[in-house]
């Protein structure tokens, strides 16, 4: 029988609704027990007809590249210090 691990993640939406720009908050919580977080902003453009209003996912997407990134060097630090080696993984 195999065991399920449970990985979450949060997501938190802040609109500036003077600034036209969404700020989107990411925290992962791996079942190794780290926490890692990723943030990312996206400009709107609410006057520009030709500009889709997708604010909030750009801002997200860029938050998961972000929080990509942190995990990827956190778990890179982990392999280094279980190990003593230096690790290089690629995304």
């Amino acid at each position: 029988m195999s065991a399920t691990k449970q990985w979450s993640i949060t997501v938190e939406i802040d609109e500036d609704d003077d600034e036209d720009s969404t700020l989107a908050h990411l925290t992962l919580s791996t079942p190794a027990g780290h926490v890692v977080t990723g943030v990312g902003t996206a400009q709107r453009n609410p006057h520009d007809p030709r500009v889709p209003e997708i604010g909030d996912e750009l801002a997200v997407a860029r938050a998961l590249r972000n929080l990509a990134e942190r995990l990827l060097h956190t778990t890179e630090n982990d392999i280094k210090g279980a190990t003593g080696e230096q690790a290089h993984l690629h995304r």
